[in-house]
């Protein structure tokens, strides 16, 4: 097995508090009480010290949870832990809940360099938003762009969601169009997942069927294409040099650390989970599950997450970490793909063609299959 990298340049933190519980989520999370994020705080540092984390990191993502939902000491102390190594980093994003943020709060991200900020605005429907259990309406959201804006900080993500319990494409297309008009310079489009702990997922709740569903997708790629947003993976469009570096980095499979509970990373043929239990975390922050992976795992993997890229993944990217060309792994099986017209290969890319991208899941099958 050829696999051998430099350490990880990049670095996700798991803020594992909210202000309330959002019902389609089943993230590690509960609700923030200031004595538990301090004990939080004072374990995260232990697993910081702990950790040989590069101090030259290229993009750090702080995500939750509701990172904002700590009060300003504690966000403070937070973005302390990370300053020594931040110095060289070219993407520095935290998740916001326009709920939660404060001037203050917005001058304390931007003073420690944050530079990129991602929104939950997940829909502008207010019967939408009330099921869904969030508490902020178009307004908040703006404003909230304002205070980033003002800060500096105008690199803004919105995250939107559909196939949502009762909504109609009226209700997706108005949703869309109102996150247009603030601007943003990214938007992630998640279609609704059930998950069962979730409070959906308790509830009974279902998505829309998959028909609709993808009559929505369908519409979302079109207008925001027509808008000026570059579609560059399955689910995230970015106006003209404004993808996300990081989440780049987990598709083109490169390693990073995961830190905090409910945090996973991956370093080599290593992923590890980090427990989900706030409780276990603060008596062993080093608590953590390995699964090593294979090398045909590791390749697989790095196929699947390259062909989330609309522009594929470049072939010396695979040979450079396998000791093996694609086609050489892949052969017959994708030979088979390029001549039904689903697979590109070429000098510059491995890529799914527009075709193959309508069926992404298919296309893995078959490569996958033995």
């Amino acid at each position: 097995m050829k696999i051998q990298r430099a350490e990880p340049d990049a670095l996700y933190l798991h803020v594992p508090f909210c202000a309330s519980i959002c019902a389609y989520c089943d993230f590690c999370h509960q609700i923030y009480r200031e004595d538990a994020a301090e004990k939080w705080l004072q374990a995260l540092q232990k697993e910081m010290q702990a950790k040989k984390i590069n101090l030259s990191l290229d993009t750090v993502y702080i995500g939750g949870g509701t990172p904002t939902c700590l009060n300003e000491n504690q966000l403070e102390r937070l973005l302390s832990l990370l300053d020594p190594y931040v110095s060289h980093v070219s993407e520095y994003t935290v998740e916001i809940n326009p709920e939660t943020l404060t001037q203050k709060k917005t001058e304390i991200l931007r003073k420690h360099g944050i530079n990129r900020v991602s929104i939950g605005f997940q829909s502008s429907d207010p019967g939408l938003l009330k099921l869904m259990g969030r508490h902020h309406d178009l307004d908040m959201i703006a404003h909230c762009m304002q205070e980033c804006r003002g800060a500096g900080m105008d690199n803004i993500s919105l995250d939107l969601m559909y196939s949502l319990p009762g909504q109609t494409m009226e209700m997706l297309q108005q949703s869309v169009e109102d996150a247009l008009s603030l601007d943003p310079s990214h938007l992630s489009l998640y279609s609704l997942t059930i998950e069962p702990n979730s409070v959906f997922g308790r509830k009974g709740y279902r998505h829309l069927d998959e028909d609709t569903e993808a009559d929505m997708y369908e519409w979302i790629e079109g207008r925001l294409e027509k808008a000026g947003y570059h579609q560059y993976e399955i689910s995230n469009f970015a106006k003209d040099g404004k993808q996300s570096r990081h989440n780049k980095k987990y598709w083109l499979y490169e390693d990073f650390y995961g830190i905090s509970c409910g945090a996973s990373g991956k370093e080599g043929n290593r992923r590890y989970d980090n427990t989900r239990s706030l409780k276990k975390y603060l008596e062993d922050p080093l608590l953590h599950e390995d699964i090593l992976l294979s090398e045909k795992d590791m390749m697989f993997e790095s196929v699947m997450m390259g062909l989330r890229l609309k522009d594929g993944f470049p072939p010396d990217h695979f040979e450079k970490a396998f000791g093996k060309t694609f086609m050489q792994v892949y052969n017959t099986k994708a030979e088979a793909l390029i001549r039904k017209g689903l697979l590109e290969v070429n000098e510059k890319t491995i890529r799914a063609t527009e075709e193959g991208y309508e069926i992404l899941n298919s296309v893995l099958v078959d490569l996958m299959d033995d």
